[in-house]
């Protein structure tokens, strides 16, 4: 990972991503229950962030990364059903990228599968890593993860 992102992603190491945190013009965040329908409301909350931020040119891209990583907190680190809302979709626009980042309570580390192109499943986060500019994770203090990934803004510099 080049230096400049791993300093633009350490204050999301250090909890910028709390709600009480977020800026209200530079961030956004949705909790999201342990129920499949949320994998659409990730979408719809990704696509309505984006416009009001005048970055709907990554809405394709972001809206598809923030779907898989929701799926995968769904499937792999909280069970169906859950009470309460424990996963928690961040969007953050920090300096000359967004941050697409989600926070779920188990402290695994998501794991990429070697790719098989006739299994149903198994390959979003090799979309996350094509989408993306970088992704990667990080556990947290206490329990859980946040998995994060990060675009690059029309016309950022590098």
């Amino acid at each position: 990972m080049k230096a400049e992102a791993v300093a633009v992603l350490e204050p999301l190491w250090q909890g910028v991503l709390a709600p009480e945190r977020v800026a209200a013009g530079n961030g956004a965040t949705c909790e999201l229950p342990a129920v499949p329908e949320s994998v659409g409301e990730a979408r719809h909350f990704t696509r309505a962030t984006l416009q009001r931020w005048d970055l709907s040119a990554l809405r394709d891209s972001v809206e598809l990364v923030a779907s898989e990583l929701v799926t995968n907190a769904l499937r792999y680190a909280v069970p169906i059903g859950a009470p309460g809302a424990p996963v928690r979709l961040s969007l953050v626009r920090w300096t000359s990228r967004v941050v697409c980042a989600v926070r779920d309570p188990s402290g695994v580390a998501p794991i990429a599968k070697d790719p098989d192109f006739v299994a149903e499943t198994g390959r979003g986060l090799h979309l996350v890593d094509s989408f993306s500019e970088n992704w990667g994770w990080h556990p947290l203090s206490g329990a859980g993860k946040v998995v994060w990934a990060l675009f690059l803004t029309p016309g950022g510099a590098l």
